[in-house]
C-alpha cells in the first residue's frame, strides 16, 4: 500500500508550495540550524538563522525556533527566499478550461514551472494565483523560448492519466517554425538521432548511436530565403526540434543555442525563438472521447498565417 504525502503545514505562497525537507535518520548536528546550514549551502548561514527566528521553518507542531534540536527522520517546511525576476510582458492565453483540464497558449519567454531564476514569472504559478487553481499541474512542458500549447491538470489525482498520455507517446503533437531555406534539402523528411541532455549543462546534443528522437519535417511555404516549416515531433527529447532542423543547416530563427550557444539577458524580449506548439490531439484519457486543441497566436516572421 502506497503511503499518502502528508499535507504541508504552511499555505501557498505566490501559488507555490513550501518546500518539505526530511531529516536523516542520524547525524552529528546537534540543532536543526546546524543542519540547515550543512544541507543548503546556497543559503547563507546567517539567513537560515533569521528564518528560524521569523517562524518561517515549521514542523507539524508549528514554528521551530533557532535553537531546537536536531530531530532524526522527522519533516520540516519552509519557503525559500524568491530570486528577483524580470516581469514578462505578455499574458497568457486561455484555450480551454473545464473542472478536469485547463489547456493554454503560451508565450515566449514565460518558463512552463518554476525552475532556477525563473519563479513567479512562469505559467504554472500565474495560472495558480490568477485563476485561483492551487493544485494546478502540468501533464507535459514547453521551453521557456518556445511559445504555445501547453495542457495543465486542474485536479491532482487526474495528474497521473493525463501524464501517462504525453509519457506513451499518445499525444500527436504539430509545430510551426520559421527557419532558412535550402533548396536542395528533400522535404518532407523523418529526421531520427539519438539526443543527449547532461545534468546541469544547457545545451544537448546528437551522438552516434540508436535513435532515442524522432521528427517530421515539413516544408509549408517559402518567402524568399525563409520557409515555414510544419514539424511533427514522434518523441519528446529535451531541445528535440531545435537540434534537428540545426542538423539539417536550417537552424530556427531567433535560436540562441543551435547551432551556435549566445548570450542574451532574461530582459532581450526582441527576438523570440520562432517555434510555435500549434495543436494537439489526443483521446481523452477519462471519457475516450477525441479532443484537439489549436494555439491562435503566429509566428513574427511569419505574420498573418496559420498552418494547423
Amino acid at each position: 500500500m502506497s503511503r499518502r504525502r502528508r499535507p504541508a503545514p504552511l499555505p501557498q505562497r505566490h501559488g507555490l508550495d513550501p518546500v518539505r525537507l526530511r531529516t536523516p535518520d542520524a547525524g552529528p548536528w546537534a540543532t536543526l540550524r546546524e543542519h540547515l546550514v550543512e544541507r543548503l549551502p546556497r543559503v547563507a548561514p546567517e539567513r537560515v538563522a533569521e528564518m528560524l527566528a521569523e517562524g518561517r521553518i515549521v514542523d507539524e507542531d508549528g514554528p521551530l525556533g533557532v535553537d531546537a534540536p536536531f530531530r532524526p527522520a522527522s519533516f520540516v517546511w519552509f519557503h525559500r527566499d524568491l530570486p528577483e525576476e524580470v516581469p514578462v510582458p505578455f499574458e497568457i492565453g486561455i484555450v480551454h478550461r473545464d473542472e478536469d483540464i485547463l489547456v493554454v497558449d503560451k508565450p515566449h519567454f514565460l518558463a512552463t514551472i518554476p525552475r532556477g531564476r525563473h519563479v513567479l514569472e512562469t505559467a504554472l504559478v500565474r495560472l495558480r494565483r490568477d485563476l485561483d487553481l492551487p493544485q494546478l499541474s502540468p501533464a507535459h512542458r514547453l521551453d521557456r523560448v518556445t511559445a504555445g500549447l501547453v495542457l495543465f491538470v486542474v485536479r491532482p489525482e487526474l495528474r497521473g492519466r493525463y501524464q501517462t498520455l504525453f509519457r506513451d507517446r499518445r499525444v500527436r503533437k504539430t509545430y510551426r517554425a520559421v527557419a532558412p531555406v535550402r533548396p536542395e534539402l528533400e522535404l518532407p523528411r523523418t529526421v531520427r538521432s539519438r539526443i543527449v541532455k547532461e545534468r546541469g549543462v544547457i545545451c544537448a546534443y546528437e551522438e552516434p548511436g540508436e535513435p532515442n528522437a524522432e521528427t517530421l519535417v515539413e516544408l509549408v511555404e517559402t518567402r524568399g530565403e525563409r520557409g515555414l516549416y510544419r514539424l511533427h515531433p514522434h518523441t519528446g527529447r529535451t531541445h528535440q526540434l531545435r537540434l534537428h532542423l540545426a542538423g539539417l543547416g536550417i537552424p530556427i530563427l531567433g535560436d540562441d543555442f543551435y547551432p551556435v550557444l549566445r548570450e542574451t539577458p532574461l530582459d532581450d524580449f526582441t527576438n523570440p525563438l520562432q517555434l510555435l506548439a500549434t495543436t494537439l490531439e489526443f483521446d481523452d484519457p477519462l471519457t475516450g472521447r477525441a479532443r484537439r486543441f489549436e494555439s491562435a497566436r503566429s509566428l513574427a516572421a511569419w505574420p498573418g498565417q496559420r498552418v494547423p
